[in-house]
């Protein structure tokens, strides 16, 4: 059956509008550290490239360590875990209790940056290491952090490669899908995408 406009309904933007329809997002586990030098993760889905170079962006909010960290020491590393690691990026959004650090980061292997002071969950695909760059406030309550990759790993099972087509990869490297705001999948199956063959950048 084919749509019209008059089959779509209108969402009241009284209130966001971002819970009443599920979408795709990345779901990545961003990583600082507070002002006593403990480690501090914090799972954050609005995350994505900012632009064609080396830069990364996420969204957060003022009053979060997240946030606070990074504008006092001005670094922060990014984890991008595996469907297997679903558990880890719950238990990064634990509360924390008398505004100490989160007793459950305890539990997490991690493993250090190279080029910056930060630590990356062990185990995840792909790692960032990042500069602050700006910091954008004023989207409501919220803020644009963003930073410039001064550094990146990968899981060599999760690298494109020449010799490997893109979906057999994927498929023996399966990604992670957060589909806000409350569930998540895996992917193993996806299709190239037809693009005109004149697209550019």
């Amino acid at each position: 059956m084919n749509q019209s406009s008059a089959d779509i309904i209108e969402l009241d933007t009284s209130r966001p509008v971002w819970d009443r329809c599920f979408m795709v997002a990345p779901l990545v586990l961003v990583g600082t550290r507070d002002e006593d030098g403990s480690l501090d993760l914090a799972p954050k889905h609005m995350a994505f490239p900012l632009g064609w170079q080396n830069y990364f962006g996420f969204v957060c909010s003022p009053k979060h360590h997240t946030c606070i960290n990074i504008e006092r020491d001005g670094d922060f590393t990014v984890s991008y875990p595996k469907p297997s690691q679903v558990l880890y990026a719950s238990l990064a959004a634990s509360p924390r209790y008398s505004d100490g650090p989160k007793a459950v980061l305890q539990s997490f292997d991690t493993f250090p940056a190279k080029k910056i002071n930060g630590e990356f969950i062990d185990d995840a695909y792909l790692f960032l290491e990042c500069k602050h760059y700006k910091t954008i406030d004023d989207f409501g309550d919220n803020c644009l952090i963003t930073g410039e990759v001064v550094a990146a790993y990968a899981h060599p099972d999760y690298v494109r490669s020449s010799e490997y087509d893109d979906q057999e990869l994927i498929n023996g490297a399966p990604l992670f899908a957060y589909l806000p705001p409350s569930r998540f999948a895996t992917i193993t199956q996806t299709n190239a995408f037809p693009f005109p063959a004149d697209m550019k950048k």
